[in-house]
Protein backbone atom coordinates (compact mmCIF):
# COMPACT_ATOMS: atom_id res chain seq x y z
CA UNK A 1 0.00 0.00 0.00
CA UNK A 2 2.50 2.10 1.42
CA UNK A 3 4.85 1.92 -2.52
CA UNK A 4 1.51 2.15 -4.55
CA UNK A 5 1.02 5.56 -3.12
CA UNK A 6 4.60 6.42 -3.59
CA UNK A 7 4.41 5.40 -6.92
CA UNK A 8 1.53 7.66 -7.46
CA UNK A 9 2.66 10.54 -5.68
CA UNK A 10 5.67 10.16 -7.80
CA UNK A 11 3.63 9.81 -11.44
CA UNK A 12 1.39 12.93 -10.57
CA UNK A 13 4.54 14.95 -9.69
CA UNK A 14 6.15 13.94 -12.77
CA UNK A 15 2.71 14.99 -14.91
CA UNK A 16 2.08 18.22 -13.20
CA UNK A 17 6.00 19.20 -13.55
CA UNK A 18 5.43 19.31 -17.00
CA UNK A 19 2.15 20.75 -17.10
CA UNK A 20 2.70 24.21 -14.43
CA UNK A 21 -0.86 25.45 -15.40
CA UNK A 22 -3.41 22.99 -15.24
CA UNK A 23 -4.34 23.48 -12.01
CA UNK A 24 -4.66 26.87 -11.47
CA UNK A 25 -6.22 26.79 -15.45
CA UNK A 26 -8.66 24.49 -13.68
CA UNK A 27 -9.65 26.44 -10.92
CA UNK A 28 -10.55 29.53 -13.48
CA UNK A 29 -12.74 26.90 -15.19
CA UNK A 30 -14.46 26.99 -11.68
CA UNK A 31 -15.07 30.32 -10.90
CA UNK A 32 -16.18 30.74 -15.05
CA UNK A 33 -18.42 27.86 -14.29
CA UNK A 34 -19.78 29.76 -10.95
CA UNK A 35 -20.61 33.08 -13.21
CA UNK A 36 -22.52 31.35 -15.59
CA UNK A 37 -24.79 29.21 -12.75
CA UNK A 38 -25.38 32.84 -11.29
CA UNK A 39 -27.16 32.99 -14.68
CA UNK A 40 -28.90 30.03 -15.85
CA UNK A 41 -29.98 29.31 -12.46
CA UNK A 42 -30.26 32.74 -10.46
CA UNK A 43 -32.61 31.71 -7.53
CA UNK A 44 -30.56 27.94 -6.79
CA UNK A 45 -28.56 27.08 -3.79
CA UNK A 46 -25.46 27.07 -5.93
CA UNK A 47 -25.93 30.35 -7.16
CA UNK A 48 -26.72 31.31 -3.81
CA UNK A 49 -23.59 29.95 -2.05
CA UNK A 50 -20.92 30.43 -4.80
CA UNK A 51 -19.96 26.96 -4.29
CA UNK A 52 -17.64 26.99 -7.64
CA UNK A 53 -16.03 30.25 -7.00
CA UNK A 54 -15.26 29.00 -3.35
CA UNK A 55 -13.92 25.59 -4.86
CA UNK A 56 -12.30 27.92 -8.04
CA UNK A 57 -10.25 30.26 -6.01
CA UNK A 58 -8.93 27.78 -3.69
CA UNK A 59 -7.78 24.96 -6.71
CA UNK A 60 -5.86 28.37 -8.22
CA UNK A 61 -4.46 29.06 -5.12
CA UNK A 62 -3.39 25.70 -4.39
CA UNK A 63 -2.21 25.35 -8.14
CA UNK A 64 -0.21 28.52 -8.22
CA UNK A 65 1.56 27.77 -4.96
CA UNK A 66 2.39 24.34 -6.32
CA UNK A 67 3.61 24.89 -9.72
CA UNK A 68 6.03 27.67 -8.11
CA UNK A 69 7.29 24.56 -5.80
CA UNK A 70 7.56 22.51 -8.49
Amino acid sequence: MKKTLSLFLDRLSEFLAARKGLIPLLGMLFIITNLLIQFILPGSWLASTNLFLHIGLLTAIFGLMLAWAL
